[in-house]
């Protein structure tokens, strides 16, 4: 067995900061053997810097997942092709920078598959990610038919899509984690054909806030219906997450339960 952490969305300089303070015990205290986790909203929220891509870099995470946000500031395109463990959502069309999935391995050599995909429904437009996950695991089963363990993290609003892709992917992968919407869910299960499911698992940031922004701007936006520049909130700091039990022969995933680590 191998366990897997999946951390959600890192937002802004609080999610950093609970970051470097919690990681590395969490890792030794949940015995984690690889590490997965969405840093598109590192920067204040909105994408990521090549300064802050160097501060998390040295953590003990061994694949960085992104998103929408990932285009934000202008750093983003280069640093795709910078570090090969950062990727983005494979469902962007062909002839973007980077890549949408990577194989790494544990210390123990055990190779493990993450794909990054983007859903559609009230999303901008983008590749259908069911069709373009049914290709990406056709890749990985031609170019790593080693990597049987394959981890999705489906980055999407609708409840809906990121359950339908858990299903659509049901025994073929061994986890689809959803992120995006920096709300956790209490869905985590397995599925009938041994496949891990969590719709969203949160925000690693400030939970004193709507969705890691301080709350008056964005409640200004909802009571007057015009635009208000949003600042991340500062308080709150939780880590939130996903452990993922699972077989490297099969690749079925044998148990999830979520992870919250407040920062005091």
């Amino acid at each position: 067995m191998i366990r897997i952490l999946f951390i959600g969305d890192i937002m802004g300089k609080v999610g950093r900061r609970v970051l470097h303070r919690h990681l590395e015990p969490l890792v030794d205290r949940e015995r984690i053997d690889f590490v997965v986790a969405n840093l598109e909203n590192a920067a204040g929220g909105f994408g990521i810097t090549f300064s802050i891509m160097a501060e998390l870099d040295p953590l003990p995470v061994d694949v960085w997942t992104s998103g929408n946000h990932i285009w934000d500031k202008k750093e983003g395109i280069p640093l795709l092709e910078a570090y090969p463990s950062l990727i983005r959502p494979a469902n962007y069309p062909q002839g973007n920078p980077g890549k949408g999935w990577t194989v790494e391995e544990t210390a123990a050599g055990v190779p493990v598959a993450v794909v990054n995909l983007q859903g559609q429904a009230m999303m901008p437009p983008i590749d259908n990610p069911f069709r373009v996950a049914d290709r990406v695991l056709a890749e990985i089963a031609e170019t790593r038919p080693d990597a049987r363990i394959v981890l999705v993290d489906m980055h999407a609003e609708a409840t809906s899509e990121k359950q339908a892709m858990g299903w659509h992917l049901d025994g073929r992968v061994t986890a689809v984690l959803g992120t995006h919407t920096h709300v956790p869910t209490a869905d985590e299960r397995i599925l009938p054909g041994g496949t891990a499911l969590q719709t969203d698992v949160g925000m690693t940031g400030p939970y004193e806030s709507i969705i890691g922004m301080k709350p008056g701007r964005v409640l200004e936006r909802f009571l007057y219906n015009t635009p208000r520049p949003f600042e991340p909130a500062r308080r709150g700091g939780e880590l939130r997450g996903a452990v993922v039990d699972a077989d490297p022969e099969t690749g079925q995933a044998l148990a999830i339960h979520r992870i919250t680590v407040k920062d005091t």
